[in-house]
């Protein structure tokens, strides 16, 4: 057994050796008894490597697995393991490839199938095949490179090279010397089999670096005439293009032209495509914006929000916190709710890529403000940017939210606590800077008949104040004393205070906190889960109860002697920030837990708890009290039971959590009698759609949109089924049918549970069926359920798009072969020949154990 030779060699303690002694002894027992040895090799390596990782000893665990590679070389269930592991670390390139490897060598294997699904997702973006579907974009970018490279510029570098797309555009255009470099390893193995299938092996030089790091002739024998990039991201400076163009004009790139001197050929001068670009804003307002990033509501399920402090996303102009991102990305024409302009599109910047002293001077510049007339009525919710990228004199690509380009837009969103709302008249007043290589847009005023309110100033500026007007003379008001105190108190206190004290939520936990209907639906299912609870004890009387340790959380009963009523135990294990425990504290004689793990985030929940009357020893943070993260589910106490256990089903995204239904059976085991896990039961819902943007975003289509070279087989590699982050609502697509349940799963009764479903469809229109949207209507009990394909909620929905588009008539039937494997959710479609109702269950097999 090398790999205990491997364990052994290593300094271990006493508890560690006892360990080893004990899981040798139980591999001699099953081999004994003729269980296979590569089982009985695998359950020791596993049961290792989970101690060595809870230990932090990383290189130890990593030594176990590739000894034991060496033994069993194409066992694929190590090698996935060895991948969830490198995976669970960081190192998504390495697990990629393990994960790839496994399904080598067993393709139906389904832990590997899911595992590479989802690291490919992080190794190849998705806008890399809209990105390469685009046309346009391809078409513009190589009649640019060949222009350049006919006019003399026969050395090339292609910086970030993906695919390799646009250095064999040089190649093809007659370049005497193509170099690339990719960072990403898996980018780059993939470039070099493109390349290699384009008959351009030997011919391009691609290197796995930084091209900061790229030195000449280290690593190119000279430097080069001509830099092509496309090293931009929505908001043109995100992917490093300023920082990577001044390292190539200082170290790569030959001098520019120089103008005074035109005899010099332009084999002799450097020069870069794209040459430049221009930068446009725009102010809008926008409901789905405005949901995302602070809080719009002043009650949640009851609670009052005013304590809760200022709360927003972690998206902000200002460059002070590193931790925060000074834009976001939309996709405008996408919006569910849309947008309105509020003024008209402005330039915000221009850069010039090929002059280097402007380059290095853009971070050093000083703050500019622009004053922007407000053109239409509405809030003020964020500034929409984009940018025209010009590629030389003659040719440009914009990524403005009226063009079809593969760009979305940047969004730098208002984050103030309150709304301003804006009238024709006003003037917008914008701050634009690059301290930091990163453009940042920042809203800071509204000019209003003279005077300026700025943007982050706790007075709202459409409420009457004690301000003087233009004349000087002070508006008259019926408490104006009053307001002026009020006023200078709270500029008083920011002014001592410093910044504002803010606490970040992720885009999503705003949205949720946002979701009015969800918590709501949550309060009532509580309500009546407590009272039903309390009727059933008061029918059994004291001594049929659970035997619970006394703890009272309402006022002391006038007997000193009598104990009170034993609390309800509540657990919610919703994933990030959550104020469900806070609302089932609130219905007393509640103990609630929450899982709410960050220290900022429970100071909030305290907060809000003693605003709303809710007890102190009512509300209990579970992970503070758990010493493994992994057992969250678990009994209160030796003692005790939970009345309810809130379980966070659905991802944002749309997909059904992993391991929901082990979460789901453990809990069912630490319930009360009359308890209830919430939701009670998730019913899956979908539709045949025909989308041409779903296959656009999910696969390269052919060689037509990617100039006649062969990428599509090898980019395609890490396309993955199942599309998320959907707004069905705006998404361009054709209804083929009706909706139509689809699955269901039920967490309160195991034996109603299936693995697999088929489900008849009846096509209402003709066309080509692309893909299966699916969305989930969640009932937290009999009576009250909830809908992730709803214009309040915080859920997007997903979509299984079909390997091959199936042709349908109008009338045609339509079998869909529904799969849950480990919460993971599987469609596929075929004709069905003979007619049946819609949505009628032919066949519901293998129950879930």
């Amino acid at each position: 057994m090398n790999v205990y030779h491997c364990i052994r060699r290593k300094k271990t303690s006493d508890v560690i050796c006892r360990l080893v002694q004990y899981i040798t002894n139980k591999l001699f027992i099953m081999c004994v008894f003729c269980v296979s040895f590569q089982e009985s090799f695998r359950f020791t390596l596993f049961k290792w490597a989970d101690e060595l990782d809870s230990l932090g000893r990383i290189q130890d665990l990593f030594d176990c697995y590739e000894q034991a590679l060496e033994l069993f070389p194409t066992d694929e269930v190590i090698i996935n393991s060895m991948g969830e592991h490198l995976f669970r670390m960081g190192f998504r390139d390495e697990a990629a490839g393990h994960f790839h490897k496994a399904l080598k060598l067993k393709p139906d294997y389904p832990e590997a199938k899911e595992n590479f699904y989802r690291v490919a997702n992080w190794l190849v973006e998705r806008w890399h095949f809209l990105m390469l579907n685009d046309r346009r974009r391809n078409h513009k970018y190589q009649q640019a490179i060949q222009k350049a490279v006919e006019g003399g510029c026969n050395t090339v570098l292609d910086i970030g090279t993906g695919t390799g797309i646009l250095g064999m555009c040089a190649k093809k255009a007659g370049a005497a010397e193509v170099y690339a470099c990719e960072l990403s390893k898996t980018m780059y193995e993939l470039a070099c089999e493109v390349v290699t299938a384009n008959g351009m092996n030997g011919r391009i030089k691609i290197l796995h670096m930084k091209s900061l790091e790229m030195e000449v002739p280290k690593d190119i024998p000279k430097r080069v005439s001509l830099v092509v990039t496309e090293t931009v991201d929505a908001g043109l400076f995100g992917e490093g293009i300023i920082e990577s163009l001044i390292h190539a004009w200082n170290h790569l790139l030959l001098p520019p032209q120089n103008t005074q001197d035109p005899s010099r050929p332009p084999s002799q001068a450097g020069r870069v495509i794209p040459a430049g670009a221009t930068v446009f804003g725009m102010a809008v307002q926008c409901l789905e914006i405005r949901r995302h990033h602070r809080l719009c509501v002043s009650e949640i399920g009851g609670l009052a929000t005013a304590a809760a402090g200022e709360l927003h996303s972690p998206v902000s102009c200002s460059s002070e916190d590193d931790s925060t991102e000074p834009y976001t990305t939309e996709r405008l024409s996408r919006l569910p709710g849309g947008y309105t302009p509020l003024t008209e599109p402005f330039n915000a910047l221009d850069i010039d890529f090929n002059n280097v002293q402007e380059l290095e001077g853009l971070c050093s510049r000083e703050v500019s403000r622009v004053r922007l007339p407000v053109t239409g009525e509405g809030l003020l919710d964020a500034l929409a940017v984009w940018f025209q990228l010009h590629l030389d004199q003659q040719s440009s690509l914009s990524t403005g939210p009226k063009e079809d380009t593969c760009w979305e837009q940047a969004i730098y969103p208002v984050q103030t606590p309150h709304n301003f709302p804006l009238r024709p008249g006003d003037e917008l007043i914008v701050e634009i800077s690059c301290r930091d290589a990163y453009l940042r847009l920042c809203s800071v005023a509204v000019a209003r008949d003279g005077r300026e309110f700025r943007l982050d100033d706790c007075l709202d500026p459409d409420k009457p104040r004690n301000n003087p007007g233009p004349s000087g003379n002070p508006n008259p008001s019926l408490n104006a004393e009053a307001e002026l105190c009020s006023a200078l108190a709270c500029l008083g206190t920011e002014q001592s205070s410093g910044p504002r004290d803010y606490t970040m939520l992720e885009c999503a936990e705003m949205a949720l906190l946002n979701n009015q209907p969800y918590h709501d639906s949550f309060r009532r299912a509580l309500a009546k889960l407590i009272t039903n609870l309390k009727d059933a004890r008061s029918v059994q009387g004291p001594s049929q109860g659970q035997g619970l340790e006394v703890m009272p959380l309402t006022d002391p009963p006038s007997d000193p002697m009598d104990p009170g009523p034993d609390p309800f135990y509540v657990l919610d294990v919703s994933e990030g920030f959550s104020v469900l425990s806070l609302m089932a504290a609130s219905q007393g004689q509640v103990k609630a837990y929450s899982s709410v793990e960050k220290t900022q985030h429970q100071a909030v929940l305290r907060r809000l708890a003693r605003a709303n009357g809710v007890p102190e020893e009512a509300l209990e943070f579970w992970l503070n009290q758990v010493e493994d993260e992994q057992a969250v589910l678990q009994r209160p106490s030796r003692e005790k039971l939970w009345s309810a256990i809130i379980l966070d089903c659905v991802e944002t995204c749309g997909l059904v959590r992993q391991k929901l239904m082990e979460k789901a059976t453990l809990a069912r085991c630490l319930l009360e009698d009359g308890g209830q896990i919430f939701p009670e039961r998730i019913v899956l819902y979908g539709m045949l759609v025909e989308s041409d943007t779903l296959l656009l975003e999910s696969a390269v289509q052919g060689q037509e949109p990617t100039l006649g070279f062969n990428i599509a087989p090898f980019i395609n590699q890490f396309t993955v089924p199942v599309h998320v982050f959907l707004d069905l609502s705006t998404l361009q697509c054709r209804h083929l049918s009706d909706s139509v349940e689809l699955f269901i799963l039920d967490l309160m009764n195991t034996n109603a549970n299936y693995t697999n479903r088929d489900v008849k469809v009846q096509a209402s229109a003709s066309g080509r069926v692309t893909a299966v949207p699916f969305w989930y209507q969640i009932h937290l009990n009999e009576e009250i359920s909830l809908s992730t394909f709803n214009q309040d909620s915080h859920w997007k929905q997903a979509a299984v798009v079909l390997h091959q588009p199936l042709a349908v008539r109008e009338g045609d039937w339509v079998r869909l072969a529904v799969t849950l494997q480990k919460s993971s959710i599987s469609i596929s479609a075929s004709i069905e020949e003979e007619a049946g109702e819609t949505g009628t269950v032919d066949s519901v097999k293998s129950p879930i154990r």
